[in-house]
């Protein structure tokens, strides 16, 4: 009892995770190198280079150790963070100071619960979006068939009609010869028509039969002096 009570005094509850939740949980564990040291504010800036670096949010909780000293650890809450860096705030700075080497070029061990639930959530997104990129890519493959179709169709309506077209071309050709060949007839018909009827209008002219032989003689003025002859 008396040694439990020692531990806790020599490593208070206060500063640290449990080390299972460290040593377990792999997807929480990252390193990265102290670039700048504010002790007085217990501000550490610290220098990182790993894939999941995007899912660390601001207040995210971060506990951190030496690489060879996995009992002594400490946390600290992340204040910000750019590309490359992360801007942590370290409660009980100087107390930590004891347990964990905070110096510029310090190489440390960190982990984060956070990082852990935050990955988690990024893979259940991933999921839905690969199952919305699975129905769009079948909805893309599904639309360039039906654009596909569309221009086959096209030309097959424009061969379709293109015969339709010749087809009513030698239709065409062919009424307008037949009318050449009705008209060719039908003034060859009027030629000989014509032939016919001055032929007898001539005959008619030539056997022409007058009602009276006698012709009216007007030699004078007077009509009542005309007379037949």
């Amino acid at each position: 009892m008396k040694f439990f009570i020692l531990s806790l005094f020599f490593f208070p509850l206060f500063y640290f995770f449990p080390e299972d939740s460290i040593s377990s949980e792999k997807e929480g564990v990252f390193s990265g190198r102290i670039s700048r040291v504010n002790a007085r504010s217990g501000l550490v800036r610290i220098k990182v280079n790993f894939s999941n670096f995007r899912y660390l949010n601001k207040k995210d909780k971060v506990s951190f150790w030496d690489k060879g000293v996995n009992l002594k650890k400490c946390h600290g809450f992340i204040m910000g963070k750019t590309n490359e860096y992360l801007l942590l705030r370290v409660p009980n700075y100087t107390r930590c100071q004891n347990l964990v080497y905070l110096k510029e070029g310090a190489y440390l061990t960190f982990f984060s619960q956070d990082l852990i639930n935050n990955i988690k959530m990024g893979r259940e997104l991933m999921s839905i979006l690969k199952k919305k990129r699975m129905a769009l890519l079948n909805k893309v493959k599904r639309n360039k068939r039906e654009l596909e179709t569309y221009i086959e169709k096209v030309d097959a309506v424009n061969g379709r009609y293109s015969s339709l077209r010749k087809k009513l071309d030698r239709e065409w050709k062919r009424e307008l010869s037949l009318l050449e060949e009705d008209r060719v007839d039908s003034r060859k018909k009027f030629g000989l028509s014509v032939i016919k009827l001055e032929e007898v209008e001539f005959k008619m002219e030539q056997y022409k039969v007058e009602e009276r032989n006698l012709k009216l003689d007007r030699w004078s003025l007077d009509s009542k002096l005309y007379f037949r002859k």
